[in-house]
């Protein structure tokens, strides 16, 4: 019976996108790599021998040849950005054939999304969320709304079928929105996508549990972190989909007792991008310079994202809704020239000290943070390949992580190469 393993990220805002080999690394091993969730608004970049590969809508087992890779149902794709993708994969040599698939029940993102993303973004005013203006939120609102077109539009392709249908959405956005849109126009583009969508659609549900029962082996990707997620998250400074665990089952048609190994992505700070609240945020010369070392800018929007100290209290939270069997520690290197190292490790309000992620964001912003401070290091550690290779200070570092939480960080990225990662082991 294969593995199931699922790597999710825990933080505030995003993946650590300078080096995702948590899913990188893993996806070699196994026969397919699905994502469940989330469409072009989040994106990471993989160094390989030098080159660097963004991705934003395909999944990372694409750069293993032996590794099938599926976007499943809970996603929303946007087929520009996916064909986009997919020609800076064919400029850089790297074959996809046969290697990706697209669920016929994924929801598409059209570019009328797009302009309402944007306009309901500016019309929020001074309470912006912080979207990327991708066309997310309008795209899963569509499917709630049972007005969205999914993916096996493709499969026996009809231009007047996709027209009735854009028409259907927009006589219902039409009454809130202004928008410029031409149907014909996008008819018209469609049609031209359709020859090279057309051999990636598939009933990726069946072709999943088909292999499962076979016994392959399949790692299942998140795309944005857990404090991100529509019903756990920060709410309303959240992402429009489920980010956490129970999003593979819905996302990819995975029953929940088929999925063994959970990893969690953490960085060794915090970073969160777009607008929220966030506790342990460092406005200071330090959120600065680990903005600047640690390349803190998103790979989809280019905005800088907000840096602060590690906190135990929101990665506490996600471990209790994920069941993290192991984390993989990313940056760890960032830190190296930080006299002190403060890590967050309760909550009070109002001087009682809080069990939990408050719901209501006004008191989510009162919270009094409480930190320990742990002695820094100053060595470079890009060349460190096991633990005990690592500075004693660096160790101490990731030993209280595993302390706190009783989990164990698995793997320590100490560099932006993929060969730049410690392993400790299962044990």
């Amino acid at each position: 019976d294969g593995i199931r393993d699922l790597v999710r990220s825990r933080g505030l805002g995003d993946v650590y996108k300078r080096q995702e080999y948590g899913v990188d690394l893993l996806s070699s091993e196994y026969d397919i790599c699905g994502r469940f969730n989330g469409g072009a608004n989040a994106g990471h970049t993989i160094v390989v021998d030098s080159v660097k590969y963004a991705f934003h809508l395909v999944p990372c087992g694409i750069l293993h040849q032996n590794t099938m890779n599926v976007i499943g149902n809970g996603c929303v794709v946007h087929i520009p950005t996916l064909l986009n993708e997919l020609d800076q994969l064919d400029k850089k040599g790297l074959d996809y054939t046969g290697r990706l698939l697209l669920s016929d029940r994924a929801h598409l993102v059209f570019e009328y999304h797009l302009d309402i993303d944007g306009k309901r973004e500016e019309g929020r005013g001074s309470e912006k969320i912080g979207t990327t203006r991708r066309g997310i939120g309008p795209t899963y609102s569509d499917k709630m709304n049972r007005i969205g077109i999914r993916a096996g539009i493709f499969r026996n392709f009809d231009p007047a079928k996709l027209q009735r249908e854009l028409e259907k959405a927009l006589s219902t956005h039409k009454k809130t929105w202004d928008l410029n849109f031409d149907v014909a126009t996008e008819v018209q583009r469609y049609t031209e996508y359709a020859k090279r969508v057309q051999p990636f659609i598939q009933d990726t549900i069946s072709y999943i549990n088909k292999n499962l029962k076979e016994g392959k082996k399949i790692l299942i990707e998140g795309a944005n972190a857990a404090m991100l997620d529509i019903d756990f998250g920060t709410y309303p400074y959240v992402t429009s989909s489920s980010t956490t665990i129970g999003g593979c089952s819905t996302g990819l048609g995975i029953p929940p007792s088929k999925i063994n190994c959970t990893v969690g992505i953490v960085k060794a700070y915090t970073t969160r991008v777009g607008a929220g609240p966030f506790p342990t945020e460092l406005l200071d010369e330090t959120g600065e310079r680990l903005r600047k070392i640690g390349h803190e800018f998103g790979t989809t929007t280019g905005r800088p994202r907000r840096c602060g100290w590690l906190d135990l209290v929101v990665l506490k939270y996600s471990h209790m809704l994920n069941d993290f069997n192991y984390l993989n520690l990313t940056k760890l290197d960032v830190l190296s020239g930080l006299t002190d190292l403060k890590i967050a490790v309760s909550y009070k309000l109002h001087g009682q000290t809080l069990e939990s992620i408050p719901s209501d964001l006004e008191e989510l912003g009162q919270v009094d943070v409480e930190y320990v401070t742990l002695s820094g290091w100053t060595e470079d550690l890009s060349s460190c390949r096991t633990f005990q290779s690592l500075p004693a200070a660096a160790q101490q570092y990731v030993l209280f992580i595993d302390n706190f939480l009783g989990v164990k960080c698995r793997w320590i990225g100490v560099g932006a190469g993929r060969e730049d990662m410690i392993d400790r082991g299962a044990q």
